[in-house]
């Protein structure tokens, strides 16, 4: 790489801009490949999921950034699940604001208030982020959007629905300042 020239890395730029300009498409890829099977022991499939946390923070009057991010928050449950919650929050991060990246990030730790002492793991552990600025709105995420959406008779949106906020999302200019907004916490919808 050290050896390219200015021009070499012009031609890379113009080439890279058809690829980048499908990343929704590869985005909404994975979600449907996500609904092609259901993890064992699940009465639905990981897209059924994306699509009743999404829907539920749309019914709840959530804003774009909050919508998407709660579609993919487990996108990267089929490549990573150890640690989906990274991978998908770095999927979006380029395209939502902070504080949503953030909560995906970190909702897994969030989610272990569920479960986690039915594994012997420390249902508590969130409380190392009691004082960060986002930690009652991953709480709240988890409570309205995620714990509760593994319903296999919730009357959810269908991905047709959403397409277009994708498409909108990944639409943006990648790290833009004005969309991320770092250290700015939105209100989650009451």
């Amino acid at each position: 790489m050290k050896d390219g020239t200015r021009e070499d890395y012009e031609l890379l730029a113009r080439l890279e801009k058809p690829f980048l300009a499908l990343t929704a498409d590869r985005v909404l890829d994975e979600l449907r490949r996500a609904g092609e099977t259901s993890l064992e022991g699940y009465r639905i499939t990981r897209l059924d999921h994306g699509l009743q946390s999404a829907t539920r923070a749309e019914r709840d009057g959530a804003d774009l950034d909050w919508i998407v991010g709660a579609l993919l928050h487990d996108i990267g449950d089929g490549l990573a699940p150890q640690n989906h919650d990274r991978l998908s929050a770095e999927v979006i991060r380029p395209f939502v604001r902070w504080d949503v990246a953030w909560v995906v990030e970190h909702h897994g730790i969030f989610q272990m208030l569920y479960y986690g002492h039915h594994y012997g793991w420390d249902r508590n552990a969130r409380d190392r982020f009691r004082d960060h600025p986002c930690f009652d709105s991953c709480a709240t995420f988890c409570e309205r959007w995620d714990q509760s959406s593994f319903d296999p008779d919730y009357d959810s949106l269908r991905l047709e629905h959403f397409e277009p906020m994708v498409r909108a999302v990944f639409g943006r200019k990648a790290h833009d300042p004005a969309v991320i907004r770092e250290g700015f916490v939105s209100a989650l919808p009451a």
